[in-house]
């Protein structure tokens, strides 16, 4: 299959219509080899949602290989890229990814990229945290979900962050007993007070859901830890965003400023 790569890749680059680049995007991305990602993560930036949809979806197959290449890409300015970009590492679940699903979901100006960040942070790859980190990692998960839940305007975003806390409620350990019903609590006032009726049939669902299902991770147990995981960056990360929030709760009260304040360093760099 490697073989076919600079073909694949030749196809893209020769697609002289968008329906040719899509199916070359796609057909790259069907072949799912780690190899492919440097060209997958450039189809994110074309002008065809089509083939970065198709481009996503493959970077999800690829899974951990492509996570690297992904968080270099959310330091550069193109913002139709990086929100692509969230997307997939929301798909992935991969822990180096976790900090940047919690800003997304809590702060994006785009309600596609808060929709998918709020789904991904239910459903990160929870059998990979080390014990002392896993607690921190989904009582942060937890806040940003209830916070969704509770505050974002847009139905689609409220609706995936239910689907995030049903993840993440069947991934809490036992132990934490208060987490669980934190979250069961937050979707019975959805159902009973949620402006959507999607929402409030969600959300009713999910709790069905919780109260049934006894499977110990959101997402299929994997033999091994990926590699090469910086575990200590990822805790500082957590603490700094942890302190910061507070800080700022204290300062301004509203989470959602950072999504004006967004906002307004996009516009200038434009």
């Amino acid at each position: 299959m490697s073989d076919s790569l600079p073909s694949l890749i030749r196809a893209i680059e020769t697609a002289d219509s968008s329906s040719k680049l899509l199916e070359a995007v796609q057909n790259l991305a069907d072949a799912r080899l780690e190899s492919a990602v440097p060209a997958l993560i450039e189809a994110l930036s074309y002008n065809n949602p089509g083939a970065a949809v198709a481009a996503v979806d493959g970077l999800i197959q690829i899974g951990e290989p492509a996570v690297n290449a992904l968080i270099e890409l959310l330091d550069q300015h193109n913002y139709t890229a990086r929100a692509w970009a969230i997307r997939a590492l929301a798909g992935i679940g991969d822990p180096r990814g976790l900090v940047t699903l919690l800003g997304a979901a809590t702060a994006d100006f785009a309600l596609s990229v808060r929709r998918a960040a709020a789904r991904g942070l239910g459903s990160m790859q929870w059998q990979w945290f080390p014990p002392d980190l896993l607690e921190i990692a989904q009582e942060e998960a937890l806040e940003a979900l209830l916070f969704v839940a509770q505050q974002d305007d847009e139905w689609v975003v409220r609706y995936s962050s239910v689907v995030g806390l049903q993840s993440l409620a069947v991934a809490i350990p036992s132990t934490y007993k208060d987490w669980r019903s934190q979250i069961q609590s937050q979707l019975r006032q959805m159902v009973e007070q949620d402006g959507s009726g999607a929402v409030r049939a969600r959300a009713s669902w999910a709790l069905r859901q919780i109260q049934t299902d006894t499977s110990p991770f959101a997402k299929p147990a994997i033999a091994s830890t990926p590699p090469e995981i910086d575990w200590q960056s990822i805790m500082a990360k957590l603490y700094d965003r942890r302190g910061e929030e507070r800080t700022a709760a204290i300062l301004e009260g509203d989470p959602r400023r950072y999504r004006d304040l967004a906002v307004a360093i996009a516009s200038e760099k434009d």
